[in-house]
């Protein structure tokens, strides 16, 4: 089993490798889905991490139709990836109709050749799971982020399992989304899936100079979690 961990900040990215993670999809503002983090971000952690990161190639919330100027900001994002030695992007577009926007994925795929791709949750809301797979088998992706078109994986796990049977190893199907150490092994055992990805996340409060704040980390005992079970599922 392959646990990826969505990682938003430095100190989720070393909690998701000292756990245990497999690789990282990195990015910023959660809050709104995810968006490309920044640079210093990725150099540091390039040099901090001894497991595969993916970036997020988003330049905002919001739906995944994107202007000419977006998607010129998100291919020197790529570029930018690729010259820094990242593994690979996790990156998707849509037409207003709800298919694959095929001209995008191209140009972006393109840009990223000899990196691995993802194509992400914007595959939830396509109009047509099974066409899009197909289209994203033929577009070359080397795997598709995806709750099944559910909110979350778990409620998605009878099309998760249709869909990695359909891909028939053509494409990785990585289910993703609301995915925990309570529900892991279900969604592996229901599915098939062989990798998962997850955020796993805690909520870290400080008080500094009378101003009490917060926000949300990988939790590195989850990650932990989530692999035993999982490993010994294997065992089975």
């Amino acid at each position: 089993m392959t646990l990826e961990i969505c990682a938003a900040n430095f100190q989720s990215a070393i909690a998701a490798m000292e756990g245990g993670a497999h690789r990282i999809e990195l990015c910023e503002n959660l809050s709104e889905g995810g968006t490309t983090p920044s640079l210093g971000m990725i150099r540091l952690l390039k040099r901090r991490l001894n497991i595969p990161i993916m970036v997020l190639i988003r330049p905002r919330g919001g739906d995944f139709c994107y202007q000419p100027d977006e998607l010129a900001a998100m291919l020197e994002d790529i570029h930018v990836c690729k010259s820094e030695g990242v593994e690979g992007v996790v990156f998707g577009a849509l037409a207003p109709d709800g298919t694959i926007d095929t001209d995008a994925c191209c140009r972006m795929l393109e840009a990223a050749e000899g990196m691995e791709t993802v194509f992400h949750r914007a595959f939830d809301v396509v109009s047509d799971g099974m066409k899009a797979l197909e289209t994203l088998v033929h577009l070359g992706f080397t795997r598709i982020l995806t709750s099944g078109l559910a909110h979350t994986a778990f409620d998605g796990i009878p099309v998760l399992a249709h869909l990695i049977q359909e891909a028939q190893e053509r494409i990785t199907i990585l289910p993703g989304g609301g995915v925990t150490s309570k529900n892991a092994l279900d969604i592996v055992r229901k599915t098939g899936a062989t990798e998962l990805h997850a955020s796993l996340r805690k909520t870290i409060e400080r008080t500094a100079h009378g101003v009490t704040s917060s926000w949300m980390e990988t939790n590195i005992e989850e990650v932990r979690r989530l692999l035993k079970i999982t490993e010994n599922a294997s065992k089975i």
